[in-house]
């Protein structure tokens, strides 16, 4: 099967031992690519018992294999990339959820791969329930992106508020999550309802759950069984109607067996967990996600396109920061580009080097410092520490 990944969609093409297919922009093309940048016959795909080969004929922009333009190529394995134009060229093994193709097009969500289609159909699945969802994903893979999307296909009448609830300050979560009446502490001069109340008959999407404190999961795993909240200095606690949509980088079975996550808490989060791949699991969404984010930058930078060589390179990096490091290095490129097309040399990627082993503690000099090499992401720069983090958070403040 071959997944055509272009910037309008994804155009699926299944071949078979012994077939030959020409891929083009031409009439005589097998597949027919709406791409200005393929040539009218670009190449031909061959499949034999060892995998499948690719052939130049000859194109004006090339064929681009791990990055390098090739005459020709062997694909070997399960899955493998190459780049034409404008357009990446999945390689995958035949697979029984084909059928998901129809389902593609959430709103805000950009992509049409297999990973992504299988996030389609579980939003689509359960977008209509009130049961809590956990978005398991690494950072930048848009989690918050996949919540809005949830809230928006429920036709619930309340707002989507999302709440960083890492970011908390305990002594601050009490008022920030359930509210506070007039007079309940020095300083309340005035009533002001908290994220629940704010949330009510909509959806509130806590991320970052993974660093709540354990004074924090126990409230909020008293809100979330039972739908009341106790504003601080109220007197009644308020029954709401709100949907839960967490998420977290951490894998919370890992935080549980450890004694840092309430079990009888992630239970209740965890009622529905939907997986958010990876940007390097969905490469051939790539000229899609980079056309959207140009369009973002374009009153910033001018109207900007990739080169065929630039779009090899962004499908060759292992993308460990996922979608927020693919939107850094696009607007530097963009920015360092004076003409229309981005060249495979103005990319420019950022090591976000893991801290050794031996580095269990780092001082506030040297956290700000890894925090700037992994692009002034927390979340990035935490697991590049391996701490939690709360933790990198704590060697900030010193």
């Amino acid at each position: 099967m071959l997944e055509l990944g272009t910037a309008h969609g994804l155009v699926p093409v299944p071949i078979r031992s012994g077939e030959r297919v020409i891929l083009g922009s031409g009439r005589d093309a097998s597949v027919r690519l709406e791409d200005r940048a393929v040539s009218r016959a670009h190449c031909a795909i061959v499949a034999n018992d060892t995998g499948l080969v690719v052939e130049d004929l000859g194109s004006r922009n090339g064929v681009f294999v791990g990055g390098a333009r090739v005459p020709s190529a062997l694909l070997l394995g399960r899955a493998a990339y190459f780049v034409i134009g404008r357009t990446v060229v999945n390689v995958r093994a035949e697979c029984a959820d084909d059928s998901l193709l129809l389902e593609a097009g959430l709103p805000g969500l950009i992509g049409q791969s297999a990973p992504m289609r299988r996030v389609a159909a579980e939003v689509r699945r359960h977008a209509g329930n009130k049961v809590p969802v956990l978005l398991q994903g690494e950072s930048g893979t848009g989690k918050d992106v996949v919540a809005r999307a949830l809230h928006t296909l429920s036709r619930r009448a309340g707002a989507y508020l999302p709440l960083n609830v890492g970011a908390l300050p305990e002594s601050l979560s009490d008022a920030e999550l359930f509210g506070h009446r007039r007079g309940a502490f020095t300083g309340a001069v005035a009533s002001r309802s908290g994220a629940f109340e704010q949330a009510h008959r909509g959806t509130l999407f806590l991320d970052e759950v993974a660093d709540l404190s354990a004074a924090v999961q126990i409230k909020l795993l008293r809100v979330v069984e039972d739908g009341q909240v106790r504003p601080v200095g109220a007197v009644e606690p308020i029954h709401l109607d709100v949907r839960i949509v967490s998420a977290s980088w951490a894998a919370l079975p890992e935080r549980v067996a450890e004694g840092r996550f309430r079990a009888d808490l992630y239970h209740r989060l965890a009622t529905v967990v939907i997986r958010v791949p990876p940007l390097r699991e969905r490469k051939s969404d790539m000229p899609a996600l980079a056309d959207a984010l140009l369009a973002r930058m374009r009153a910033d930078v001018g109207p900007k396109r990739l080169s065929s060589s630039a779009l090899a390179r962004l499908v060759l990096h292992d993308w460990p920061g996922n979608v927020r490091e693919l939107m850094s290095v696009l607007y530097r490129a963009a920015a360092a580009c004076r003409d229309v097309e981005i060249g495979s040399h103005h990319l420019e990627f950022q090591s976000c080097a893991r801290a050794s082993e031996k580095a269990a503690n780092l001082s506030a000099e040297e956290a700000r410092e890894l925090l700037v090499r992994c692009g002034n992401n927390v979340s990035a720069a935490a697991r590049a520490a391996r701490v939690a983090r709360s933790t990198f958070r704590a060697w900030l403040a010193r």
